[in-house]
């Protein structure tokens, strides 16, 4: 019996071998669909032949030449979206210009061969609908025209200023007044931040310019006649300038699981950058945000780099570098949503609340939410949703499973509890970003690890939570900050860590924020700030080295540590090397609530 039994396993792996090997890898050339490579045609209609091919069919990589391909938004891919944080409230076409759309795909991989993918217009680089396991690798994305423009100024006068515009920046000066243009568009706001030669990103103005009168010189270098005199700008600043109107993305990514990112290079994004937006299981490994090598140009996104926006499962990003953003390096958020109405038999309506977050499904059937005070955050009940849908581009309607409690009333707002993220952040690099490294706020595990975070203008790291400004929630219950390197952030304003929910009311015994650690890091300091906290219950800020850093000027007399209702907090076993002694400010706290070695 015991040979039989061995004989019968051994025939059944063999059957399961032979099932493997014939499952044989689809391969989809795009060339085979007219896509020419270094031909400088439009690409888009072969691009978007090659992907529907892949319809209905399993294990397919899509392989591209090689060397460079364009797209046009002429005979690319056009679909109305709604993208949270990217979506100005206004009455103007939301159909975007897709070059590789994913539409209802499974098992596919996207192979690029390095290849570098110029867009022309306004585009998303990619986007992917209704789609499981899904890898796009070795690809590289860049704009013909950046919709940022870049200028170095020359030299600075009282009465004048000149700077030489970058090659990629078109300009035209009428009537001597300067504009920027690209193709299709014209700049109507001028948002400007410059880069010092410090590798540091300030706020600035381009007003003074566009008050001035404009001659052109010769090699792209435009004089500009007129007041200067309180204006700031320096030899070799580099002046990065847009248009705020957010219409677009890098890349798109919505009810889909299971998606990876690997070896990619992004280096323009227009609008907002890469975005997942109730996705699933996402991986970010190996990808680059940042100009290309040797291009000249210092910004890659026009705003935020890395956008999560009510994901579940598991979100990893490893081995990534941000270098050049208008924005955040990575957000992660949920959204809460105001109840504008609540009936009888078990039904509310719900409203979408910030101007550029709206007309895209928030719940679904069987998900868990969470009703909450917006003033002092704090869960009033939960509920779970027995039907959902978007009645208008900004409201919701759900039914919930049980009677709707007496204690919410119409204003509170709701967050779907369901659609919240594990996060791992580790191995990567953020500079050149005149606001912040990381925001995040997810009630499941937290890991940023090993990261290096250089001179981030504002805090490297922000943990947030608000019900009346963004509206991006919500709180966090396990959070590990642990190896990683702060060099010189928070040069503009606040500390390098930032825990800062937005309770406009305290609530005596209840904190938003529980269980966050921060430890065995290096913090090479500007100024003395670098902790602040507010409502955490457990906040661990020990075995870190703290060095001063050699550009430091003149000192401010901020407390090193800020903590504001807090409680069960330990500072402890932390190396100074300073020249000033750290200090600790506490508010609306007892002497028990912290531990300390800090005298």
């Amino acid at each position: 019996m015991i040979f039989h039994k061995q004989m019968f396993l051994s025939f059944l792996f063999f059957l399961m071998a032979i099932k493997v090997s014939c499952q044989v890898i689809d391969t989809v050339k795009v060339t085979e669909f007219g896509v020419k490579p270094n031909s400088y045609q439009n690409a888009s209609k072969g691009i978007s032949e090659a992907l529907k091919k892949c319809s209905g069919r399993k294990n397919v990589v899509v392989q591209l030449p090689g060397g460079r391909i364009d797209l046009w938004p002429e005979d690319s891919v056009k679909k109305e979206i709604y993208i949270s944080n990217a979506t100005e409230s206004d009455t103007l076409s939301k159909i975007k210009n897709i070059g590789f759309f994913f539409d209802h795909l499974k098992n596919v991989t996207l192979d690029g061969n390095n290849t570098l993918v110029v867009l022309h217009g306004k585009m998303i680089s990619f986007a992917l609908f209704n789609c499981e396991n899904i890898e796009i690798k070795n690809l590289q994305f860049d704009y013909e025209r950046p919709t940022m423009s870049e200028a170095t100024v020359v030299w600075v006068s009282p009465s004048a200023v000149k700077l030489k515009i970058h090659p990629d920046s078109k300009y035209f000066i009428e009537n001597g007044k300067i504009g920027f243009y690209g193709e299709g568009w014209k700049s109507n706001s001028h948002h400007t931040i410059a880069l010092d030669q410090q590798n540091r990103m300030h706020y600035s103005s381009f007003e003074p310019f566009l008050k001035s009168k404009a001659i052109q010189q010769e090699n792209r270098e435009v004089l500009f006649e007129g007041d200067f005199s309180k204006d700031k700008y320096k030899t070799g600043d580099v002046l990065s300038i847009r248009d705020t109107y957010r219409d677009n993305c890098g890349g798109f990514i919505t009810l889909s699981k299971d998606v990876v990112l690997s070896n990619i290079k992004m280096h323009f994004m227009h609008g907002l950058g890469i975005v997942s937006q109730f996705a699933e299981n996402i991986t970010l490994s190996k990808v680059v945000v940042a100009p290309r090598e040797n291009s000249g140009r210092v910004i890659a996104s026009f705003a935020d780099c890395f956008h999560f926006s009510g994901c579940k499962g598991k979100i990893l990003v490893t081995d990534c570098k941000t270098s050049g953003a208008h924005d955040d390096a990575i957000n992660v958020h949920g959204t809460h949503l105001k109840i504008t109405e609540i009936s009888g038999n078990k039904k509310i309506k719900v409203q979408f609340m910030h101007h550029q977050t709206y007309g895209f499904e928030a719940f679904f059937a069987g998900d868990s939410i969470s009703f909450v005070s917006p003033k002092t955050l704090k869960t009033i009940v939960f509920g779970k949703v027995k039907s959902a849908k978007l009645i208008s581009k900004k409201e919701m309607e759900l039914v919930l499973e049980n009677e709707i409690s007496e204690k919410i009333k119409i204003g509170d707002v709701i967050e779907n509890i369901t659609w919240t993220p594990e996060v791992t952040i580790r191995n990567s690099r953020f500079e050149r970003t005149n606001t912040r490294g990381i925001l995040l706020t997810t009630r499941r595990k937290i890991r940023i690890e090993n990261n290096i975070f250089y001179r981030t203008g504002m805090h490297a790291i922000l943990i947030a939570d608000d019900a009346s400004n963004w509206f991006e929630s919500g709180s966090v219950a396990d959070v590990t900050i642990q190896n990683n390197t702060f060099e010189e952030c928070a040069y503009n304003s606040g500390t390098v860590i930032n825990i800062a929910p937005e309770n406009h009311e305290l609530v005596k015994g209840y904190f938003v924020h529980h269980n966050i650690r921060i430890q065995e890091n290096t913090f090479t300091v500007l100024d003395k700030s670098i902790l602040s906290a507010r409502s955490t219950d457990g906040l661990f800020f020990s075995n870190n080295t703290i060095n001063q850093s050699d550009l430091v000027g003149e000192v401010s007399n901020e407390d090193a540590f800020k903590l504001t209702a807090c409680k069960k907090v330990v500072i402890k076993n932390n190396t100074f090397n300073t020249h000033w002694k750290p200090k600790i400010a506490t508010f609306n706290m007892m002497n028990f609530d912290i531990k300390t070695n800090i005298k």
